[in-house]
């Protein structure tokens, strides 16, 4: 279908939520909109931070680039830009570029007569990063906690902060997150192979229907959940991953501080045991 024949459907006026129709217009097939520019400004302004937190580093190796939280003696106050001040502006960056997409898409929906379900999703992704620089940072008293900005410094951190806990993967909300994670791959990878399959068969095969999907399935687990419910559930098992991942790092450190297989004694401590 060419994009001029469907475009008259999605491309009407209203539907934003601030500015009217002042940004109410497109650049070819991407709507722009007020929070549409906000973006833009966040990302660029982000970005510039990054580099000039680049430039002032000891390497242009994009692998060891490094923007770094402040340190934790500088509690939650405002730090110095060489000393973690970069990195408290390139996040409240990061969280306006964050909002005003989702913002954005909201008036996309709007737009459309459509539900929320997608900005809904993309508010758990920010909701999770939010916990993560904002949230925990809070409660354990200091922006030092937050992540650093880097390739090979943030896989230090994760790796550091599963070690002060121990194993980490015995946090209980770590069991859900990366089982949610796996799951929505598997759920998914599987309806995608399907459609992949139906729409290409064999040179002089007809596209196959619905009807042999829901056969395929039946025959494959005994249970078709139809085309809507695969997308639903996909829809369930991802935002529940980027859920449990966020309770997952909030509840290390503000509410649990020793190891996490020590958590675990209360399975020992159970009467059917003794």
């Amino acid at each position: 279908m060419a994009m001029l024949s469907f475009e008259r459907k999605y491309r009407v006026r209203g539907g934003t939520l601030i500015g009217g129709d002042l940004f109410d217009f497109w650049v070819g097939p991407f709507y722009v909109g007020f929070f549409g520019v906000l973006t833009m400004f966040f990302a660029v302004l982000g970005t510039a931070l990054i580099v000039w937190g680049a430039a002032m580093g000891p390497t242009w190796n994009l692998w060891q680039i490094n923007i770094a939280p402040p340190d934790l003696s500088y509690g939650l106050a405002l730090a110095p830009l060489a000393h973690g001040g970069l990195w408290q502006l390139i996040t409240i960056c990061a969280l306006g570029a964050f909002v005003s997409w989702m913002l954005r898409e909201v008036e996309i929906c709007r737009k459309l007569g459509i539900g929320l379900h997608v900005p809904i999703a993309f508010g758990v992704a920010i909701f999770a990063y939010f916990v993560l620089v904002v949230v925990r940072p809070l409660l354990l008293g200091a922006w030092g906690h937050g992540f650093p900005y880097g390739i090979f410094s943030h896989l230090d951190w994760v790796s550091n902060v599963g070690y002060q806990y121990l194993h980490f993967h015995y946090n209980p909300a770590h069991m859900l997150a990366i089982t949610f994670f796996f799951t929505t791959t598997l759920a998914l990878s599987l309806h995608g192979g399907l459609i992949l399959s139906v729409t290409n068969p064999k040179k002089g095969e007809p596209v196959k229907t619905a009807e042999h999907e829901n056969t395929f399935f039946r025959d494959f687990i005994g249970y078709s959940i139809g085309a809507l419910g695969i997308h639903r559930l996909g829809l369930f098992l991802a935002i529940n991953a980027g859920f449990w991942s966020a309770v997952c790092i909030v509840i290390s450190g503000p509410f649990w501080t020793r190891g996490w297989p020590e958590w675990w004694s209360w399975w020992l401590d159970l009467p059917i045991w003794r």
